[in-house]
């Protein structure tokens, strides 16, 4: 098991909380990420010189500004007030990414008093919504700060606001520190604190980054996340080291846990100890072609490998995985850098390919680190190499020259193929260094080739005959490693 080192941080970031960036005091322990909002942060105050991507305005003063819509999007803007409210036409929300984020001359509380021309200062609310609709790309607005008015435009509150669920339940088997339940609110200040135990630490997974400063935190049942914004790109590389670093230390406490909690007999375990456990992203395929990433938890056991939604904290969710692969039909079939990212460079990616009966089925995994990277493939490749080991051997009825046979292929001895009948004789028995060639149809026939005086034995499975294939593989391949060689 790696050795981790636990990292400490401070600083201010940005949280992006209903739709608005807010400004935040993040600090990170051994265990936990505390968000406390700043005085004042959540009424567009200036950090990293962007105000919710916005410039500061003197209260008072009319400006005159200049937004340009993208093809796709529109202001990005909602307002509040009217003359029916007896209050001016406000901006209450500018929405990321958007064109009036973009401008950087607009905040929260400003009054608009026109659009290309029109007056609004006696406006209803419908009347200045139809302007801003009629306005077209290219939007000239007069605007005027009113730092009276702002009470009325909510405040993001972090408490009630931060939806984050799916922490480590409170029992005897996995309750870890006292912090491992849900975000605390501690004291009279707007404070939440987001244990780190089994969360995803992710760059440019769920919501682009064109800029490389947004840091996603996932929930461990992966229902929520947290999008964090920092001043800069190398400010963003370091926090997410330093959360990622803390989470990874936490692991070999997850792994201690979920084993005791399963027993080494246990029924919902199978016997079968929980060797590697953590968070990547797996590929998924929309429709039209496009590909997209998304979480998905991966454990591997003695046998196993087997693909969660959510972190497994009871007995129950953990025997029921979304996938269950036997290792020993599973190989590695690729580990690297991928496809480029235009905000990251080249992601960092493995593929598995596993023999069944509905032919081959085959993931794609894209990690965070090229530490993690190593991992997987290590854990991975030394894990189908040790379950044939564990498994020994492996048989099925098949149908030769139109008997019914048993096909025995043995980690040790080999090949042997005998009548299926009790105390059957063996037609057949075959060392590995035999085999001359194996192949097959995908669909049910199994061809192998041992240079005897039979020829080639065209084997009828009745099923798919890729398990059988990708045993064989691996098993061969383990052998060829247990001698020293390169598999």
């Amino acid at each position: 098991m790696a050795v981790w080192t636990r990292a400490c941080k401070t600083g201010l970031l940005e949280l992006l909380l209903r739709e608005r960036w807010v400004r935040v005091a993040a600090e990170l322990s051994g265990e936990a990420l505390s968000l406390t909002a700043e005085p004042g942060g959540g009424e567009a105050a200036v950090l990293n010189g962007v105000v919710n991507g916005n410039a500061e305005a003197a209260p008072g003063c009319v400006r005159r500004v200049r937004v340009v819509k993208a093809e796709a999007g529109g202001l990005g803007i909602s307002i509040k007030g009217g003359r029916e409210n007896r209050m001016p036409v406000l901006i209450s929300r500018i929405f990321p990414g958007l064109a009036a984020e973009r401008s950087g001359a607009l905040r929260l509380g400003d009054a608009i008093l026109a659009v290309n021309g029109v007056d609004l200062r006696d406006a209803t609310h419908d009347q200045a919504v139809q302007a801003l609709k009629r306005a077209g790309r290219e939007v000239i607005l007069e605007v005027k700060f009113m730092r009276e008015v702002t009470p009325y435009i909510k405040k993001p509150s972090l408490v009630s606001d931060l939806p984050w669920e799916g922490a480590a339940p409170h029992s005897p088997s996995l309750s870890g520190s006292e912090d491992s339940g849900s975000p605390q609110h501690q004291g009279p200040r707007d404070r939440k604190v987001i244990p780190l135990k089994m969360c995803f630490a992710a760059r440019n997974l769920s919501m682009p980054d064109l800029e490389n400063r947004l840091i996603e935190l996932h929930s461990p049942d992966s229902r929520n996340t947290l999008i964090l914004r920092c001043k800069d790109t190398a400010t963003a590389h370091s926090w997410f080291t330093a959360l990622h670093a803390n989470i990874a230390a936490l692991l070999p406490q997850v792994l201690a846990e979920l084993n005791a909690m399963l027993g080494t007999g246990g029924a919902a375990a199978g016997g079968r100890e929980v060797k590697h456990i953590a968070w990547l992203a797996e590929q998924a395929r929309l429709d039209g072609g496009r590909q997209q990433w998304r979480p998905v938890l991966m454990a591997v056991t003695e046998k196993d490998l087997l693909l969660y939604d959510g972190m497994p904290w009871t007995r129950d969710a953990w025997a029921s995985p979304c996938h269950s692969y036997p290792l020993v039909a599973t190989r590695l079939v690729h580990s690297g850098s991928g496809r480029r990212s235009p905000a990251l460079g080249s992601e960092l990616t493995f593929a598995t390919r596993t023999g069944s009966r509905q032919g081959v089925e085959m993931h794609v995994f894209r990690v965070e680190t090229h530490r993690d990277l190593s991992s997987w493939t290590r854990v991975l490749v030394q894990g189908c190499h040790a379950a044939a080991e564990l498994i020994k051997e492996v048989s099925v009825g098949c149908t030769l020259g139109g008997q019914e046979v048993q096909l025995s292929i043995h980690y040790e001895g080999g090949f042997t193929i005998c009548r299926e009948e009790p105390g059957g004789s063996v037609l057949f028995r075959y060392p590995y260094e035999r085999l001359k060639m194996s192949a097959d149809d995908g669909i049910r026939t199994l061809y192998l080739d041992f240079g005897g005086p039979e020829g080639e034995l065209a084997l009828d499975l009745h099923s798919c005959p890729k398990p059988i294939v990708f045993i064989l593989h691996t098993f061969l391949s383990a052998k060829v490693t247990r001698m020293g060689l390169l598999a």
